[in-house]
């Protein structure tokens, strides 16, 4: 499954490297190869697709799938009616399952259905977005930082950023705007989206029929998973007017048909130099990697305490094996020389090619030296900058919230600013006191180990208690888990913070250190790393020209491929999956025993309907839910997982390996009549 980062089942060490071997990525990239790309919509290669695959794609095609594109909360998702409603992966709103479960009832292990629209529940927090416009800024955007340096340059582009998100939205609260960086600073676009603040829950199945086959058939194909829910945006409490939608197709799709995939992919590397690839290689992945995995460890040994550790665990613990498998996947890559070599010489060649043009290279210079020096002093800041800042409290949300309100004092804000914290802090939020406990001692161990007994920070922090004292004293002390407190909290003064409680008052006696790390990261790393990214990109833009795809951002994106099996050392893996497959596999026992539902219509079920099917398009983590759409802009299925090929996708792409894999609209249509009845759904997508 693809979950905010590129999701995948852990293989073999030797698999992984030879994997990695196989990803392809062009010395000279003129335009992408085979399938390649994640295309921002105003720069889609048209011709290229309309060619290749003998579509019709026009602008005005384009234009219905962008409006009917959705972005949620870290996935992507599509209008599949005109009332609204939202076709998205189960694993993006399990979330919301778990937050309206309780210890009676458990939406996530039993599935959601809304009878009726009044059955309809709202998931806190969750958001829809829209793309409505883009905008190019890039003039503004560069403009804003020129003759400036580290603290200064970042001060003046983000205020310019924010000025021109505030002029764009005009203070229309149905919009948001934001200004996206792509080609790595090399351009600069105003997105700007029409913004559903109320998204309701209307269907889910059972987690094991969503995740069946678990972590073993995680990033692995052949995949029996319904990772499918259905959201709807409301607004004025009414369910949204949404004219335009994906029409739904309930039949499969054939091997060889052309797909696209329009959603939201979080993020890629594959315009970073080596230096800072290397850098991510030898420390930044390596300490994620042990972190997240102890994390987990403890978590799970957490779970075994009781069904109801169990069932609060779930989420998060399925979010770290995904976060995991994504870095081990991404390590692997980067470990491997065949891969490295290949980006070396493209990166080699790029160079030499602007040292050719004497012209270039004083417009330029050689921002591939400025970045190798960068990544000397991001070595020496990332420890104390991610232990004191980028994951402080380890997760905890009780610790964010507190973090939150100590800022906005420190910050003087407006009373109206102060009020808008205080109403979204003080909404009600299922929190798991247990597991606060565990990952604010999980931080506070970690940032000893990791920057020593000895450092200043680490003393002020523990002063004379044991990170799990500290943590303990903390969590059973604060009264921050009650939200009438936090809307209280949210417009009190830094003094009244410290004095009404402890956690408030450790984040405040610790918030100095923190700022000044951050303030430092962002001078001497950010702001160098964003005026040379820009210079490369530059560089490409004079050498390659402009029709090449930017890194992913978490904005809208569209791919095309085509519904295609693979071969891998001698072994052809068919592009379809069939929903009797599911029943051949199922053994009895965790993770392959059969969803309840699924085991009881066993008999009504048509076993001949293709279940999940894999595709060449160029996806990463965020294009969770993402519709895959056939050449009439009709919706074929939800994308949810990649192969285990496509582990190093952050860093390249091969059209020969990699796949997109998604559960069928046949598939969500067949389990919708005989395992999940639903004819009030099936009668609002058009479908007998």
């Amino acid at each position: 499954m693809i979950r905010r980062s590129l999701r995948s089942a852990v293989a073999a060490t030797a698999s992984i490297a030879a994997v990695a071997g196989f990803l392809a990525v062009a010395a000279a990239p003129s335009t992408a190869l085979a399938d390649e790309g994640m295309w921002t919509f105003d720069n889609f290669p048209i011709q290229t697709v309309n060619q290749k695959y003998g579509t019709r794609i026009d602008q005005a095609w384009l234009d219905r799938v962008r409006n009917a594109s959705v972005r949620i909360q870290g996935c992507s998702a599509s209008f599949v009616s005109p009332e609204g409603l939202i076709l998205t992966n189960w694993h993006c709103v399990v979330g919301c399952a778990q937050e309206l479960s309780d210890a009676q009832k458990d939406y996530v292990k039993n599935g959601f259905t809304a009878a009726n629209r009044e059955e309809e529940v709202r998931c806190p927090g969750q958001t829809a977005e829209v793309l409505t416009e883009i905008t190019d800024v890039t003039d503004r955007v560069l403009a804003a930082g020129e003759g400036l340096e580290g603290a200064a340059f970042n001060a003046a582009r983000q205020a310019e950023v924010g000025r021109i998100q505030t002029e764009a939205c005009a203070g229309d609260e149905k919009f948001s705007c934001q200004v996206i960086s792509l080609y790595r600073g090399g351009q600069y676009s105003l997105h700007k989206f029409r913004k559903y603040d109320d998204v309701r829950l209307v269907f889910t199945p059972e987690n094991q029929a969503a995740f069946f086959g678990g972590d073993p058939d995680n990033f692995n194909f052949p995949r029996y998973a319904l990772d499918a829910g259905f959201l709807r945006a409301y607004e004025d409490g009414q369910p949204a007017v949404t004219p335009s939608f994906l029409k739904w197709n309930a039949e499969a799709p054939k091997e060889g048909d052309v797909t696209f995939v329009s959603g939201n992919p979080g993020s890629t590397s594959r315009l970073l130099t080596m230096s800072q690839l290397e850098r991510l290689r030898d420390q930044q992945l390596p300490i994620t990697l042990i972190q997240t995995s102890e994390l987990r460890g403890r978590l799970l040994e957490y779970s075994l305490t009781g069904d109801e550790a169990k069932r609060l665990s779930f989420d998060p613990i399925f979010g770290l094996e995904n976060s995991f498998k994504v870095y081990y996947g991404q390590q692997g890559a980067l470990t491997d020389p065949a891969f490295m070599q290949t980006k070396r010489e493209a990166e080699q060649e790029l160079r030499a090619r602007v040292a050719a043009d004497p012209s270039l290279v004083q417009q330029i210079g050689d921002p591939w030296s400025e970045l190798e020096t960068v990544q000397g002093v991001a070595r020496d800041l990332y420890l104390p900058f991610r232990q004191l800042e980028q994951s402080a409290g380890g997760g905890s949300q009780l610790y964010q919230m507190a973090k939150a309100i100590v800022r906005s004092a420190k910050a003087d804000l407006p009373p109206e600013r102060r009020a808008q914290l205080a109403e979204m802090l003080g909404a009600e939020t299922p929190i798991a006191i247990d597991m606060e406990e565990i990952r604010l001692r999980y931080w506070l161990s970690k940032t000893r180990e990791y920057l020593t007994v000895d450092n200043p920070e680490v003393k002020a922090m523990l002063g004379r208690e044991s990170p799990e004292a500290l943590a303990e004293r903390l969590i059973d002390g604060t009264r921050m888990a009650d939200a009438s407190f936090r809307r209280e909290a949210a417009g009190m003064t830094l003094e009244q913070l410290k004095a009404a409680d402890p956690l408030l008052a450790f984040v405040a006696a610790n918030d100095d250190a923190a700022r000044a790390i951050a303030a430092r990261w962002a001078a001497e790393v950010n702001a160098p790393t964003a005026r040379s990214a820009e210079k490369v990109a530059q560089a490409r833009f004079a050498v390659y020209g402009t029709n090449q795809y930017p890194d992913a951002t978490f904005s809208l994106r569209l791919s095309y491929g085509e519904v295609r099996g693979w071969t891998y050392r001698g072994v052809t893996v068919p592009p379809f999956t069939y929903i009797g497959g599911l029943y051949d596999r199922a053994t009895g026992s965790e993770p392959f025993n059969l969803a309840q539902a699924f085991a009881d219509n066993e008999s009504r079920v048509n076993k001949d309907v293709v279940y999940d099917f894999a595709s060449t398009n160029d996806i990463i983590g965020g294009n969770s839910g993402s519709p895959v759409i056939n050449a009439e802009g009709e919706v074929i299925g939800a994308a949810f997982d990649g192969n285990i090929h496509s582990l190093g996708g952050s860093f390249g792409y091969d059209g020969e390996l990699n796949r997109t894999v998604t559960v069928s609209t046949a598939a969500i249509t067949e389990v919708l009549r005989t395992v999940y009845p639903n004819p009030r759904i099936l009668a609002e997508l058009g479908v007998e």
